[in-house]
């Protein structure tokens, strides 16, 4: 398992917006936003699902697994990603436990884990926003 994921009962905009939000109040910030939908579309000119990679990063968890393990930058940002599939909205967190387990340094897993515990409050913020 390397992501945690729950559908959601949002419209795909509002889910994206919602995202947004809900990243920003555990701290994290959004430094890269994907649309595979649109990129997808002009470099391959095929049609794809509403779809979203939202690069988020918390400072100061990041400046704390940077200075553990410098090579930890190659598993940032933390990605979430915000996909319609058969008419159904879903967000997913990819889950830092995971990923971190690939580096041996022990020192980072509490960081990671503290990290992934932020990511599933998001996840599960947004799925239980009802539509209104």
């Amino acid at each position: 398992m390397y992501g945690y994921k729950r559908e959601v009962f949002l419209p795909y905009p509002q889910a994206v917006q919602k995202a947004r939000e809900e990243l920003k109040k555990e701290g994290f910030g959004v430094l890269t936003e994907i649309d595979v939908r649109n990129t997808l579309k002009k470099k391959l000119e095929v049609d794809f699902t509403d779809y979203i990679i939202l690069g988020a990063c918390n400072p100061p968890f990041a400046y704390k697994a940077l200075q553990t393990e410098k090579d930890v930058g190659l598993m940032m940002p933390c990605n979430v990603i915000i996909y319609v599939d058969r008419g159904k909205t879903y967000v997913s967190a990819a889950l830092p436990t995971a990923l971190m387990s690939l580096i041996p340094n022990d020192k980072l897993k509490a960081t990671a884990e503290q990290i992934e515990e932020k990511l599933k409050k998001v996840v599960d913020c947004i799925a239980q926003t009802a539509m209104v």
